[in-house]
């Protein structure tokens, strides 16, 4: 395909030199994408967040209970890995038409899925039908979160104030936690206040129906939500091309490969501080300390909601640090950070300690998984052409999404049967997957200030 276009009038607050902080947008609608990327991402982390603390907690015996625990665990990790098995699908559909109609209404699409199957999720019946329809409704919550986090990224970024555009991008992502911090709160009061045998009985589904309330206010907030700036700019010079995801594959492979290994530690780190723990704590810990395994999932799941809370705070931090000293800084210090975490976190989660598992997981997820996220949410946006945009980031982060954080809990559990419950495996798997991710960052170059009308990739 021939890359030439007409070219396209630059945005004033996108020039790289003598760049002025304000929006492109005013203040009101700032506001509102920020708003609008904040209630996506929770009510997207809200439903896959309660599904992986669903699967280590209750799934294996409401839907797999004749196959036994380790191999009941295994099949509801396998369910919970379907959703990012999905979600490559769903960026390919859904960010090409992103690219091509605009952001705006995939937004409303992708949010609508998403909730409509969390929701869905909490009426099934237990059995063989239950898990065959959880199994499918899966699919489709994947398949609409494929293009949610790829289409709050680029709207923000092509929004924000350009010296601030990595805290602004970073903002929306503070629902991810908020999503996260909600789903392990409500796990956590329910464990207290009603005990195992209430959650395994009714109360599990409480959760997945109440996700009705983030649904109605997200569709709410996204039908008052302008179309990018940047995205109408390249319409009015009909520069719109028919098949940008086409674009991507043949010509933005390199972007997309840097942005895919990029992934791993991130969506990797987070599912695995997030999920597996729980899982590892709840199975192997518990037997080996002979202590009842809803106390130490119990253990696991405040300290996923602390490290969530924590979150909020860090992941725009480092968002505002890549605007000082570059994207490729942050990310390649949170990998590295990682790399050194990996082993002695595990060794931390293995004592079953509360202290200590809340270090170990305030470590891999505020710190570690979320330094790079910062860095990542205005980095990807600024990676790709204006052209093909939305395709690329949705793209890439979804097929990183599948390698990593959908592998991550069904191979982490995996490998923790076959070591018999040995620590140090999860943690050289951690390991593994930063120095990946420092392979894809060397893939990579700055963006930082990058004007986001170009219509050519940061790297060929």
């Amino acid at each position: 395909m021939d890359l030439q276009h007409p070219p396209i009038p630059e945005l004033p607050s996108a020039s790289l030199a003598g760049t002025p902080t304000k929006a492109p947008v005013s203040p009101q609608q700032l506001r509102r994408a920020i708003l609008t990327g904040a209630v996506g991402s929770a009510l997207e982390y809200y439903d896959f967040a309660i599904f992986g603390l669903a699967s280590a907690l209750v799934f294996s015996h409401i839907f797999f209970p004749a196959l036994g625990a380790k191999a009941g665990l295994l099949a509801s990790f396998g369910t919970y890995g379907a959703g990012f098995l999905a979600r490559p699908f769903g960026g390919l559909f859904f960010g090409s038409i992103g690219d091509r109609k605009g952001r705006k209404f995939v937004l409303l699409v992708t949010i609508a899925i998403m909730g409509t199957s969390t929701m869905l999720i909490g009426l099934l019946p237990s059995g063989t039908i239950g898990a065959v329809s959880l199994v499918v409704l899966r699919l489709v919550q994947g398949f609409g979160a494929g293009a949610e986090q790829a289409g709050a990224s680029t709207l923000m970024a092509e929004v924000a104030p350009v010296k601030q555009r990595g805290f602004f991008a970073a903002l929306p992502f503070v629902g991810i936690f908020a999503g996260l911090g909600l789903a392990t709160g409500t796990f956590s009061i329910m464990q207290h206040v009603l005990g195992e045998q209430a959650i395994l009985d009714w109360a599990w589904r409480i959760p997945f129906v109440s996700s009705v309330v983030l649904i109605g206010v997200a569709v709410w907030i996204r039908l008052r939500l302008r179309e990018s700036p940047t995205f109408l700019s390249l319409e009015g010079a009909q520069a719109v091309i028919k098949s940008p995801m086409k674009t991507v594959i043949t010509h933005a492979r390199r972007p997309v490969l840097a942005a895919t290994l990029m992934r791993f530690a991130e969506q990797g780190g987070s599912t695995i501080y997030t999920t597996v723990v729980i899982a590892f704590l709840g199975g192997t810990v518990a037997a080996k300390l002979g202590m009842k395994p809803s106390a130490l999932s119990s253990i696991g799941t405040t300290g996923a909601l602390i490290a969530s809370m924590a979150s909020v705070i860090t992941t725009p931090m480092f968002g505002a640090l890549s605007d000082r000293i570059g994207r490729i800084a942050v990310y390649r210090g949170g990998a590295i950070f990682m790399l050194l975490w990996s082993v002695p976190s595990w060794y931390m989660v293995s004592t079953g300690k509360p202290l200590w598992v809340d270090i170990a997981m305030f470590g891999g997820l505020a710190l570690g998984a979320n330094s790079m996220l910062g860095a990542q949410c205005a980095h990807f946006s600024e990676l790709f052409g204006n052209r093909y945009r939305y395709s690329g980031v949705a793209l890439a982060r979804e097929l990183g999404a599948v390698l990593s954080g959908g592998l991550a809990p069904l191979l982490g559990i995996y490998l923790i049967g076959l070591s018999d419950g040995a620590f140090w495996v999860m943690g050289v798997y951690m390991a593994v997957l930063s120095a990946i991710t420092l392979i894809g960052v060397s893939l990579s170059t700055e963006t930082r200030r990058r004007d986001l009308t170009l219509l050519d990739d940061a790297v060929h």
